[in-house]
C-alpha cells in the first residue's frame, strides 16, 4: 500500500530547478529536532517562532550530519533512495545545492568509503561535501516562501529515520555511474507516482 505524506509527492522533485518548486512544512516536532542540535534549543525555537520564514544555521554532528552534493546529482540520489532503497531523511535545497540529513558519523565514515571505492580526484564527479562534528550548515525556514532554500522532504518527527554512510554510498555511486541500480529490497515499483514513507525504517 502506497502512504502519502506532506513531503513525498514527486512534483516537488520533478521542478526542484525551479524557482518556484513545491516546498513542505516542518513540523512542530521536526521543528524540535531540528532545534535540538543547537546549543539551547529553546531558544532557537524561540526564534522560529518569531521568524518561521528565516534560515538558520544549525550545528552538525549530535542530531545529524549532512551530505552535500550538486542539486541533480542530489536528485538522482533521492530518487533512487526511495524508489529502491529504503527512503530518506530529511533533504533540502540551499542555493543550488542538495542537503541531505544523514546519521551521526556519516560524515566520517562516507569519505573512507568513497577511498575505497578509489574515488579521488580523477572521478567523473567530485566526491560529497560531509558536513559533521565541528560544521554548520544553514537550514531553510520552517515556512515554505520563495528563495534559495526549502525543503523537499522536511522533517516530521521528533527523532526522523536518518540513512547512515552505506546508504548515501549506494545512492551516490550508482547515480554517478549511470546504469539502473539493483534495488536494496530485490524489486521496486519504477511507476510509482509517489514516495512510500512505509520503506522508512
Amino acid at each position: 500500500m502506497t502512504i502519502l505524506t506532506t513531503a513525498a509527492h514527486r512534483p516537488a522533485l520533478d521542478g526542484i530547478d525551479a524557482p518556484t518548486a513545491p516546498a513542505t512544512r516542518v513540523t512542530p516536532q521536526g521543528a524540535a529536532w531540528l532545534a535540538s542540535a543547537s546549543a539551547r534549543p529553546g531558544n532557537t525555537l524561540d526564534a522560529w517562532e518569531a521568524r518561521p520564514d528565516a534560515p538558520a544555521v544549525l550545528p552538525c554532528g549530535t542530531a545529524f550530519d549532512v551530505v552535500n552534493v550538486p542539486l541533480v546529482l542530489g536528485r538522482r540520489m533521492l530518487d533512487l533512495l526511495w524508489e529502491r532503497g529504503p527512503g530518506s531523511g530529511p533533504a533540502a535545497v540551499h542555493r543550488g545545492r542538495m542537503l541531505l540529513f544523514a546519521s551521526p558519523g556519516t560524515a566520517q565514515r562516507l569519505p573512507a568509503l568513497l577511498a575505497w571505492e578509489e574515488w579521488g580526484p580523477a572521478a567523473p564527479t567530485p566526491a560529497p561535501l560531509c558536513h559533521g562534528h565541528g560544521d554548520t550548515v544553514t537550514v531553510p525556514p520552517l515556512r515554505p516562501g520563495p528563495g534559495p532554500s526549502r525543503w523537499l522532504v522536511a522533517p516530521d518527527a521528533r527523532l526522523p529515520w536518518l540513512p547512515g554512510p552505506d546508504c548515501l554510498l549506494w545512492a551516490f555511486l550508482h547515480a554517478t555511474r549511470g546504469p539502473a541500480p539493483v534495488s536494496i529490497f530485490g524489486s521496486a515499483d519504477s511507476d510509482a507516482s509517489v514516495y512510500d514513507v512505509s520503506k522508512r525504517r
